[in-house]
């Protein structure tokens, strides 16, 4: 494999304003567990190597247990996450697929009943920025291990 370019490197900016937004995601007050829970999800609906990686380290790094990690993908499918757990996951699916349903007026009012304005606006922020990182990594060509000497 071969990255394709360095984004980080080819247009330092734009790399320091992803980083802004990820600084606001860590400092939005929501439970870093469910960030990473939302960034290992967004990453395998779009098929990102890197990030996949990048957020499942992290979220063992945090104590989290593999049976649960291995288990995001099928979040439905097991008892194993907490209904806000689960709203969060359901938003994250809804928002990256956003040109399927869009996000259903029943799914905000589910995610409401968990998290209040402010948390709601933080999730949405969280989807996004690992939207948009999977997209850079993905188009650029990221891989596990690119970036390593």
């Amino acid at each position: 494999m071969k990255l394709r370019i360095n984004h980080r490197q080819a247009e330092p900016k734009a790399y320091q304003a992803m980083l802004k937004l990820e600084s606001y995601v860590h400092d939005s007050g929501l439970e870093p567990k469910l960030v990473e829970y939302i960034k290992i999800r967004a990453s395998q609906l779009n098929g990102c190597a890197f990030c996949l990686d990048m957020h499942t380290t992290d979220l063992r790094k945090m104590g989290e247990s593999e049976q649960k990690m291995h288990l995001i993908a099928a979040w439905r499918e097991t008892p194993w996450f907490t209904p806000e757990e689960r709203a969060a996951l359901a938003l994250t699916e809804a928002v990256t697929r956003i040109g399927e349903a869009g996000v259903p007026d029943a799914l905000y009012e589910e995610v409401r009943q968990h998290f209040d304005e402010q948390q709601y606006a933080a999730l949405i922020m969280a989807i996004i920025t690992i939207n948009g990182w999977n997209r850079i990594a993905i188009s650029t060509g990221m891989f596990p291990g690119c970036f390593e000497a």
